[in-house]
């Protein structure tokens, strides 16, 4: 009897996972590295770049850097800490770019959502409303409402061209004004003024309470950058005088440089993710 019963138990722990093996599954599914690419590209809001070419370009600026380094040093291990610190330079520049984009948007989908809404209110249609963004919208937001404006008067599509411009939008907030303007136009009613007024309001508290945080932690984090730069540059200076150069040409030199560019990278990605605030992630993309 006590073997039935523990076999029952088993079977019905085991279809008890494979019921929710499915949605682990989908829970730990990460995105490719160039897929993950893209998104940075998107968000920074560059154009003409993709992720070949940004590979090629870090790999090209990678190797400048070490043949140059290499040319003053004569020491490869040197030249090669320096290598991939240049490579790392381009995808860098994109992720402060994204960051930069990023609160250049928060201050700016208020005074959007308040024009879009003053719009919907004195009559206008959706898709006059927003192509009206582009004309006398923030300057951060009147690029890609110009270009759904453009789509619009050439297809008249309304749903591709709110899709395009989610594509070239690239923001959470951005995604969640589509898709209000997308069912206000799907199924009518007389709520989208109060939604997007609502939406304003609430646009501009979190706008002000983040500007706040920022302001306070950053200059923890620059100093934190300071501190993991500080010995790559004093590295750099130390490649001058011909006695450091001979101490890093050997085996022990390499180690340390090995343990210190991996000690760097993780105290980087550490302090990254200690100070880093939430981000809204792009549910309705």
């Amino acid at each position: 009897m006590g073997s039935l019963v523990g076999l029952l138990l088993g079977l019905g722990l085991l279809s008890i996972w494979m019921a929710r093996a499915p949605v682990r599954m989908r829970k730990r599914t990460r995105p490719t590295f160039l897929s993950g690419l893209t998104e940075i590209i998107m968000r920074s809001g560059v154009h003409g770049v993709t992720p070949v070419r940004l590979v090629a370009a870090s790999a090209g600026l990678g190797l400048a850097t070490a043949m140059s380094v290499l040319a003053v040093s004569h020491v490869l291990t040197i030249a090669i800490s320096f290598g991939l610190l240049g490579a790392c330079a381009p995808i860098s520049l994109l992720r402060s770019l994204c960051r930069r984009r990023g609160r250049d948007l928060r201050e700016s989908w208020p005074e959007a959502v308040d024009n879009l809404a003053s719009a919907v209110r004195a009559g206008l249609s959706l898709p006059d409303a927003l192509a009206r963004i582009g004309e006398r919208g923030p300057a951060s937001l009147r690029g890609p409402f110009l270009t759904f404006g453009a789509n619009y008067q050439a297809s008249g599509r309304f749903p591709e061209c709110l899709d395009r411009l989610k594509t070239e939008l690239a923001d959470s907030t951005g995604d969640r004004v589509v898709e209000a303007v997308r069912l206000a136009r799907e199924v009518g009613g007389t709520d989208l003024g109060r939604l997007l007024r609502t939406l304003a309001a609430f646009l501009r508290d979190e706008a002000r309470t983040r500007a706040e945080l920022e302001s306070r932690q950053s200059w923890t984090i620059n100093a934190a950058r300071l501190a993991v730069a500080a010995p790559w540059i004093v590295l750099g200076l130390l490649s001058l005088r011909p006695e450091a150069v001979e101490a890093y040409s050997s085996a022990a030199g390499l180690m340390v440089l090995a343990g210190g560019g991996a000690v760097s990278a993780f105290a980087y990605r550490l302090m990254l993710r200690l100070g880093r605030l939430s981000e809204d992630e792009r549910v309705l993309r």
